[in-house]
């Protein structure tokens, strides 16, 4: 677990994320709701996964939302450790921590293992929008196209 935190004479002090305090979180808090309101009125509204990251972006880290308490049995110092979204399309937090974890599994366990090559392939804005909302055609397309190369 990462401890957030300043440095003291005695090593890291655990501060709290607080995603309340950030511009994109107070953004999105103060907007979010009238641009849903906006489209039920035009008759319209956000795919449900769009609506559900929102939803849990606004109660990531945010202890009204629920917390552990944590306790260190030597000194006895007890913290708030508020739960996360564990989404990973939109918030920064949790789709940094885990860009962490992927890449450390690849590096521990992959990496050594086995031979890798890597392909990036860009797809066109438009593309892009509708993979995310339609994932079986992006699945036709990636089916179709997967070409076999012996890694050598």
């Amino acid at each position: 677990m990462h401890a957030h935190g300043r440095r003291a004479a005695g090593g890291l002090v655990y501060e709290r994320h607080r995603p309340e305090d950030t511009r994109l979180y107070r953004l999105v808090e103060q907007h979010y709701p009238a641009f849903v309101e906006h489209l039920a009125e035009q008759g319209m509204a956000l795919p449900a996964y769009v609506e559900k990251e929102f939803e849990s972006y606004l109660k990531c880290g945010r202890l009204e939302h629920g917390f552990l308490r944590v306790r260190c049995d030597s000194c006895h110092a007890e913290h708030l450790v508020a739960f996360s979204c564990k989404r990973r399309g939109f918030c920064p937090s949790c789709g940094a921590r885990r860009m962490v974890e992927s890449a450390a599994l690849l590096v521990d366990e992959v990496f050594p293992k086995q031979p890798v090559r890597q392909w990036v392939l860009s797809v066109p804005y438009p593309l892009r929008f509708l993979f995310a909302s339609r994932p079986a055609v992006m699945g036709r397309c990636s089916a179709s196209s997967t070409v076999a190369l012996p890694l050598t």
